[in-house]
């Protein structure tokens, strides 16, 4: 009789594991379908790329119908064809190699002659330009291109096979769980820049700065400098009202939807209040600072424009930690322990000069995790969060640390800011060349040459800079990632660190499979699978899914 009730037991337990397993199966397969499907939004791309192709096609049937005559039938069309038949011009006169070295300047005296007649050249450029039309087709240039690169992450998120690598470590439920909250950010994520690039068109086109800087100006009165600091408080304010919507639905339908999400809505209103409070009060001073430099120090202001914003820079690296974080998050000292013990013998091995070492209350707002390193000189400080200690073991712990060392070690964080430098000078130099030619401001118009509205006005036409500039500080920045992991790795933290890696990007639901094109221009870290790469992770595997 014992053995038949063993038997039984063993075999209803069998059915019911065998059940559990079945409907584990089916969420997921479930889940997969939900991922692969393709909502209203992926049929109003899909229509959209559609129409674009079917417009360039009919576009060139015109062209090969009409010829020539087609800008008097459809004047509209003159720009385009002007462009597209003066294109084979353009390229057959540029000049060779032997051509372009005879302009080479041979002396000093030729150099300045060269650099006067670049200068003129720039001058006439800058004068004649059609501002608005210039800034207008940039922007949507720049909105065409980022929604291209996140319409093609879109489309490697709605796969649903695990890329080769990966399926050892990573189950199909946590790739498609992964996917699924990619594409709800990616939802988002096209609506709210939809939206955003309507309204900085409506803007453009219908005057809006000029009329806001003028009713700002009849309150604030005729002083440049406080109608400048009142139109940036104004613009602020309307900045964070139109982005709630956005900013609500995010916190509390994807993050909530996804088990991120701890904040309550009291939490959300008072950080955005404090956010908002912050920015006027420490911008405000600022800005009022760059437009007195830029007013008392002549043609070569881009210089002390610099140093003050590196000045501030600096004071911000120094400030944010110590007082403006601690405002939204609370710093504990982490307990004494098994951690505290590895992180301060491994600061002590590799002689950091760790003044203070914290644990942060993250898990207030967010489940997401992180560690980072912060202070000059000797007066370093460590942060973890709570949730990464939750998530992680000791060792792995500690092999993160290793990480954020490497990056002090190696000084990454100095060639970085060097970096940034760099580009804030670029920025103001190229900003001098447009402050004071007048017709960027009659185009928009804009009565007189206010600095303010001539710098916002810039920032449009240098924005595909901006993003060049921005790749390129990707590509550093990945670099001093591998090399901070490599660091870890040689401390003897490299299975621990890809071990750490895996959890992370498993607690944090982060894209698995990144379109490669997508990552390079909006990552600074390293996709997974190169990361464990360059660790020589035995995890790897070297098969398809």
């Amino acid at each position: 009789m014992s053995d038949a009730k063993t038997e039984k037991a063993e075999k209803t337990g069998v059915t019911e594991g065998s059940v559990r397993a079945e409907a584990r199966d089916a969420a997921v397969d479930a889940q997969a379908r939900v991922v692969q499907q393709k909502g209203f939004l992926d049929d109003v791309i899909d229509g959209v790329q559609l129409g674009a192709m079917v417009i360039f096609f009919i576009c060139l049937v015109f062209v090969a119908i009409f010829g020539s005559s087609l800008p008097s039938i459809f004047p509209v069309t003159q720009p385009v064809y002007d462009a597209v038949v003066g294109l084979p011009q353009l390229l057959t006169q540029v000049p060779d190699m032997e051509t372009v070295l005879e302009y080479v300047p041979k002396t000093l005296d030729e150099a300045c002659e060269l650099r006067a007649s670049v200068s003129v050249w720039i001058a006439q450029v800058l004068h004649e330009l059609a501002y608005k039309q210039w800034v207008l087709g940039l922007s949507w240039a720049m909105y065409l291109w980022q929604t291209k690169l996140n319409i093609r992450q879109r489309d490697r998120l709605h796969d649903v096979r695990r890329p080769r690598g990966i399926a050892t470590f990573i189950s199909r439920q946590v790739y498609l769980e992964a996917n699924a909250y990619g594409l709800d950010k990616s939802s988002l994520l096209l609506v709210s820049e939809f939206f955003g690039q309507l309204l900085t068109t409506a803007i453009i086109v219908y005057d809006v700065i000029p009329w806001l800087w003028m009713q700002v100006g009849a309150v604030t009165g005729e002083s440049e400098l406080v109608q400048s600091v009142g139109f940036f408080v104004a613009a602020s304010v309307l900045s964070t009202v139109q982005g709630l919507p956005f900013d609500i639905y995010s916190t509390f339908v994807v993050e909530k939807k996804h088990g991120f999400n701890k904040q309550t809505m009291g939490l959300f209103w008072a950080d955005t209040l404090k956010s908002l409070l912050l920015v006027l009060a420490l911008g405000a001073p600022v800005l009022a600072g760059f437009l007195w430099v830029i007013e008392r120090t002549g043609e070569r202001f881009y210089l002390y424009a610099w140093a003050l914003m590196a000045g501030v820079q600096l004071l911000m690296i120094l400030i944010y930690p110590t007082v403006i974080q601690p405002m939204f998050n609370k710093f504990d000292p982490l307990p004494e322990g098994e951690l505290r013990e590895a992180i301060e013998g491994l600061a002590g091995r590799l002689e950091f000069p760790l003044k203070k070492l914290y644990m942060v209350d993250g898990s207030k707002r967010s489940s997401h995790s992180n560690a980072y390193v912060f202070g000059f000189f000797k007066a370093k400080r460590i942060v973890i969060y709570d949730t990464l200690i939750e998530q992680c073991t000791t060792e792995e712990i500690v092999a993160v640390v290793g990480h954020e060392l490497g990056h002090w070690k190696k000084s990454h964080t100095v060639r970085m800011l060097l970096m940034a430098q760099v580009q804030i000078l670029l920025i103001f130099y190229s900003f001098s060349c447009f402050v004071t030619e007048p017709y960027m401001y009659e185009s928009f118009g804009v009565e007189g040459m206010p600095v303010m509205l001539g710098f916002l006005f810039f920032q449009y036409l240098y924005e595909p800079l901006g993003m060049a500039l921005q790749f390129a500080t990707n590509v550093m920045s990945r670099i001093n990632e591998f090399q901070a992991d490599a660091f870890s790795r040689d401390l003897g933290y490299g299975e621990q660190l890809a071990s750490c890696l895996i959890k992370l990007q498993i607690e944090n639901k982060a894209t698995m499979n990144p379109d490669p094109l997508y990552s390079a221009f909006t990552y600074s870290h390293p996709p997974l699978v190169e990361r464990l790469d360059a660790l020589g992770n035995p995890h790897l595997a070297s098969k398809e899914e």
